[in-house]
């Protein structure tokens, strides 16, 4: 019987993993050697993006034959030594591409709109709402670094809030132009134009520290950065400095660029204009079903003897339009 082990899966969520594969070992979060323990015999192994799969990894794993990553990013999981181990591996390229966009948005909502320190303000029995104006996000110019899914629904929300939109990519979306007004610009013309910049992007060579402090130089004065993407596309360095200097007003930053070592992180995440929350753009209940589901479909495909759907191939990104690449 083909062994098959879930991985990183709560307990809210335990019932349905269950439910569809009874025989399936179930597992949180598990340090390195319990990963290896509990899956030196299966043939298949779902995870998520908290547990890593190196080559190290893989290479104790010698009856694996199918890797299913509940997430649409796979940079935990060496590819190359998946497809040189002949393992299938396979993403989620869509689970809930709204609920990120939406996330954007809250952040953007609560802070220029004071909701934390109004509802501060009123637990401690002040009802007065001076020294809380806020900030409207009509009129105003949002630059999206990065129209895929993610980037579109980002765009549509922005045009419904009467936002101007600005974006940068190494491919234009002809229905974002038609539709909504966004206009495709080089990247630096994005950062000298946007009073909020979203960040989009995945975690590649290429696309690593892309926000360095020369890229926060070419930001508009007081401009506000948005990362619900991935942490390694800011130099955190060079945003904390943007940030003490005034050259952003802003930092709302659901993921950081050393999520695993938190001291490493404590000055930015301490900062006044900083806004964080642990990596929950993702974390809505559609969203989590619709991971969980793909990740079945693939299952169900392999084990009847077909290609998955949506099994990872190589990729070769290239950085075209003028200015986003890597300097």
């Amino acid at each position: 019987m083909t062994r098959i082990v879930f991985l990183d899966v709560d307990p809210e969520d335990q019932a349905l993993v269950a439910g569809r594969f009874q025989e399936a070992v179930i597992k949180g979060t598990l340090p390195e050697k319990e990963v290896i323990a509990s899956c030196d015999v299966a043939e298949i192994v779902s995870c998520f993006i908290t547990t890593a799969f190196p080559k190290k990894v893989l290479d104790r794993l010698p009856s694996l034959k199918l890797l299913v990553t509940r997430s649409v990013g796979y940079d935990h999981i060496d590819a190359d030594a998946c497809r040189g181990a002949g393992v299938a591996l396979c993403n989620v390229p869509d689970y809930g591409s709204h609920v990120i966009a939406e996330h954007v948005f809250a952040l953007l909502l609560a802070t220029l709109r004071h909701i934390h320190e109004g509802d501060a303000r009123v637990e401690g029995g002040q009802f007065d709402y001076h020294g809380l104006r806020g900030i409207a996000l009509r009129g105003k110019t949002i630059g999206i670094v990065g129209t895929g899914k993610i980037g579109r629904r980002v765009a549509q929300i922005a045009h419904g809030f009467g936002m101007k939109i600005l974006a940068t990519d190494k491919c234009r979306t002809l229905e974002l132009e038609d539709l909504l007004g966004v206009r495709y610009v080089p990247l630096t013309e994005l950062l000298a134009g946007s009073d909020i910049v979203t960040l989009h992007m995945p975690a590649l060579p290429e696309t690593h520290h892309l926000f360095d402090a020369e890229r926060f130089a070419q930001m508009k004065d007081g401009a506000i950065l948005v990362n619900t993407a991935r942490g390694s596309l800011i130099d955190s360095r060079a945003l904390l400095e943007a940030l003490h200097a005034g050259k952003l007003s802003h930092a709302l930053l659901d993921v950081l660029e050393h999520e695993q070592n938190f001291e490493q992180n404590r000055a930015l995440v301490n900062h006044p204009k900083v806004v964080t929350t642990p990596h929950i753009a993702f974390y809505a209940d559609d969203s989590m079903r619709n991971m969980y589901l793909d990740a079945f479909e693939s299952i169900d495909q392999w084990t009847r003897g077909k290609t998955p759907d949506h099994v990872v191939k190589p990729v070769n990104v290239v950085c075209d339009l003028p200015g986003i690449a890597k300097r």
